[in-house]
């Protein structure tokens, strides 16, 4: 059902893969629309012009006039909203909008929505596992692989959405069947006014959400609704009524629900307390959603964890070495040096560095100072990271390349200790993003001698 008027007139604001899955699902809505771009060359105009060459496209400084004649404009969460064009088109009266929110008025299957300033991937990925595991036509994407509008089948039983904040800035109305907060953080603090406003763009996607999974570990994953809402917890401590949790029962540690064990730690593929935390933030929003605990559970089992997640790459000479390149943040890169740092009889040797996009990196000393043997730093913010570092009482060496920083981790480890790329950091000072790092990085482990 077409639920956008025949006459509306819109514009796509971007032109990457998500405004791409806009233009193509408007098109197939029979809506009229353009698309303009403030880069002389979007990456995805050549496709564009292929597939729908009658869709007017404009290049360059925003035109405030062309973007008033639409009625709503569908903003790709690169852009800013603060932009001023795009502010002067939205006092004029003209509706700014996204992807997710076109998304939620045409979605006819329920949809369990998933965002935090961390692991929203990991847990995406195994909700959709674990529905896939109990026979569920489940369909994974958002802000992680396939766009959210390329989803959209009347046969799917099941959305499973990673949403970023950027994406919920433009949505007004999800009502997903059950959201969640997974951790809150600093993150793109060049883009926001501080964590207030970086966290209020987060909970929007609590928006009209019939239950909600929050974590009990971090209060600013719980949003204020009313009473009536059903509300599942998880936490790496002893689960309650309604909560997901970690029991321990004669020496051995399960992963629980409200009192009763349901599956072994050393079970699970993924290491560290952070992946746990994972696997029963997973299990809660299945179990929301009505998933057996059966298929679940033998989704973790078999789930070795997403590439440049805290991914095992290979163990030498009693070292093992871990990529973590997707540690584009503080609150990543603790998580992973707590959760890894916890779980090895050894140190950890922590490669970090990059553009740490303002954020603040002293809530990292205490960990580094409590697991790290040495800091390897590289990249744009090294010298910042170090003046953070400055109390842990490690060895700190700055470096000229992710290859040096390998080098001399590996020449300063012993057996049981593991090297962790986790930057804390984005990748653009350096690398053509995360991916690449991640995989320099394991070219760089497996050249070691």
């Amino acid at each position: 059902m077409n639920l956008i008027a025949s006459d509306h007139f819109c514009i796509v604001v971007g032109l990457g893969n998500s405004g791409l899955s806009m233009v193509r699902f408007l098109a197939r809505q029979g809506v009229r629309c353009a698309v303009v771009d403030t880069r002389a060359n979007p990456p995805m105009l050549a496709i564009l012009r292929a597939e729908l060459p009658q869709v007017e496209v404009r290049c360059g400084e925003l035109d405030v006039e062309f973007l008033c004649r639409a009625s709503e404009l569908y903003v790709s969460p690169g852009l800013d909203l603060a932009t001023p064009a795009l502010q002067a088109a939205a006092q004029r009266g003209v509706t700014l909008s996204g992807d997710i929110q076109l998304f939620a008025r045409h979605a006819k299957a329920p949809i369990v929505a998933i965002t935090g300033s961390n692991a929203k991937s990991t847990v995406t990925t195994l909700v959709g596992a674990m529905a896939q595991a109990a026979g569920k036509r489940v369909a994974v994407g958002g802000n992680l692989g396939t766009p959210a509008l390329d989803l959209l089948d009347d046969a799917v039983e099941l959305y499973v959405l990673e949403l970023s904040s950027f994406q919920l800035e433009t949505t007004e109305q999800l009502n997903a069947e059950v959201a969640t907060v997974l951790n809150i953080s600093q993150d793109h603090m060049d883009r926001y006014s501080g964590l207030p406003a970086y966290h209020q763009a987060k909970h929007r996607i609590f928006r009209g959400a019939r239950q909600v999974v929050v974590n009990r570990q971090d209060a600013l994953s719980r949003p204020l609704l009313v009473e009536q809402v059903p509300c599942w917890t998880f936490g790496l401590n002893k689960p309650d009524f309604n909560g997901f949790g970690v029991l321990e029962e004669q020496g051995e540690r399960y992963l629980a629900f409200q009192f009763e064990p349901l599956l072994a730690v050393r079970e699970l593929k993924i290491r560290g307390a952070h992946n746990q935390a994972n696997a029963l933030a997973a299990l809660a929003l299945g179990h929301a959603v009505g998933l057996p605990f059966a298929p679940m559970l033998q989704a973790l089992r078999t789930f070795t964890g997403l590439a440049h997640r805290c991914q095992w790459l290979r163990e030498r000479a009693g070292v093992a070495y871990y990529d973590d390149s997707k540690a584009t943040n503080v609150g990543a890169a603790l998580a992973a040096i707590q959760g890894l740092g916890a779980d090895i009889s050894g140190k950890l040797l922590l490669i970090a560095g990059g553009d740490g996009k303002g954020a603040d990196f002293s809530a990292l000393c205490a960990p580094v100072a409590e697991y790290c043997r040495a800091v390897l730093l590289i990249g744009r913010d090294a010298e910042r990271l170090a003046e953070s570092f400055a109390a842990a009482g490690v060895p700190l060496i700055r470096l000229n390349s992710l290859d040096e920083a390998v080098h001399k981790a590996a020449e300063l480890a012993q057996s049981g200790d593991a090297v962790l790329l986790s930057p804390a950091c984005a990748s653009l000072d350096m690398f053509k993003n995360f991916e690449e790092r991640g995989r320099l990085f394991a070219h760089a482990v497996e050249a070691l001698a």
